[in-house]
């Protein structure tokens, strides 16, 4: 049967499992298989693995069990492995990769912070302060058929939004990045112009939270600052 891959530890990690069961119905018993210096902690792999909600909240439990003793890799859902023996050879080949990523993460926590702005704020903003946008805004007010303009007018608001999001998003990161060991930029969503990642220390996860609270306060209601975690490091790994 397949091997279903958890997390990654040190071996001396205290692996503590009683309690927590694997991903599947009836839930799989959870095992450990080593090297001299590396743990993986896995299970056997239900043969209709699907993201269900019932597996997601377990393979996420068993995570959250492992940080709570030292430092893990996270593994992100439905990483599959062909046994045992092949999870034991990957861990012998990426052994100081591994070890690296582990030492880096100890003592961490991931945040992730996704930032939306109010789009009428912006396009207000936009109007206000670039003459070009209101000659054309008010040239084609005037002429409903100046198509031209209208596609001129559409594309010089484009540049803007994404000129400005994107300043917001080099300030937002620079004045939090001090807070953090690690920052990790992702893909924007449909909603948020940016979407980014900080891993932090554990003592320290207060006065990031603080650091975001202050920062949404600065930037008042017409940004909204969503702040997701403690997480799993998944963007650090």
């Amino acid at each position: 049967m397949s091997t279903y891959i958890y997390a990654i530890t040190a071996a001396d990690h205290p692996l503590r499992l009683d309690g927590i069961s694997g991903i599947g119905d009836p839930a799989s018993k959870l095992r450990v298989v080593k090297t001299k210096t590396l743990s993986a902690v896995v299970s056997d792999a239900p043969p209709d693995l699907r993201a269900k909600r019932r597996d997601l909240v377990a393979h996420q439990s068993v995570l959250e069990g492992l940080l709570t003793d030292g430092a893990a890799l996270p593994m992100r859902f439905g990483l599959v492995g062909p046994d045992d023996d092949q999870v034991v050879a990957v861990l012998e080949q990426q052994h100081d990769t591994y070890l690296d990523r582990l030492q880096e993460i100890d003592g961490c926590l991931e945040y992730n912070l996704k930032v939306a702005r109010d789009e009428q704020d912006l396009l207000m903003e936009i109007v206000t302060e670039s003459d070009q946008v209101r000659e054309l805004n008010e040239r084609t007010r005037q002429d409903s058929g100046a198509h031209d303009q209208k596609v001129a007018l559409g594309e010089l608001i484009s540049n803007e939004v994404r000129a400005r999001q994107e300043n917001d998003s080099r300030d937002l990161v620079a004045t939090l990045t001090p807070a953090a060991v690690r920052v990790a930029v992702g893909e924007p969503t449909k909603t948020h112009f940016l979407n980014v990642s900080f891993l932090v220390e554990r003592d320290k996860t207060a006065a990031f939270s603080q650091a975001v609270d202050e920062e949404a306060e600065r930037r008042g209601d017409t940004y909204t600052l969503a702040l997701n975690g403690p997480l799993p490091p998944y963007s650090f790994v």
